[in-house]
């Protein structure tokens, strides 16, 4: 695994797929390509729909890593992790942490967590923040509206 990778936790978020929004738009000002992930079908559209909602003045370019745009859009949505393009940020969307994530988070310069403030996503997320330190990475955590 790439030492270099960095891995950022937002605890406190009132809505985790709407702070994740914001998080691609701030992403996308600074010139990041981005990998959104989610392994739910259900919560990824939900995710996409609202990359289009979110914010009247803000257009974020994104399409489902399936698409043949997929290569020239600088933000993608996919189920699926190992087949997706590399993009510098992933933005887990998934409530675990992606399965064998050691072998391909070389692809990304670092990966963003967003946590609500719902008590059964932090449980999730204290679980991958845990999984993340027992593999040799050291998460940072932002509290929501600290940064």
């Amino acid at each position: 695994m790439a030492a270099a990778l960095r891995v950022d936790f937002y605890f406190g978020a009132e809505h985790r797929l709407h702070y994740a929004c914001r998080v691609v738009r701030k992403a996308r000002s600074a010139g990041k390509t981005m990998l959104a992930y989610a392994r739910d079908a259900d919560r990824l559209a939900r995710f996409d729909a609202a990359l289009w909602t979110f914010s009247a003045l803000d257009f974020l370019p994104h399409v489902y890593a399936a698409t043949p745009l997929a290569e020239r859009t600088p933000i993608v949505l996919s189920l699926d992790i190992a087949t997706a393009p590399a993009r510098e940020l992933l933005l887990n969307l998934d409530d675990e942490a992606p399965a064998d994530f050691a072998r391909w988070f070389g692809r990304f310069e670092r990966v963003i967590e967003v946590v609500s403030q719902d008590e059964s996503d932090r449980a999730a997320a204290r679980a991958r923040f845990k999984r993340y330190r027992e593999s040799g990475l050291a998460p940072n955590t932002i509290q929501v509206g600290a940064e």
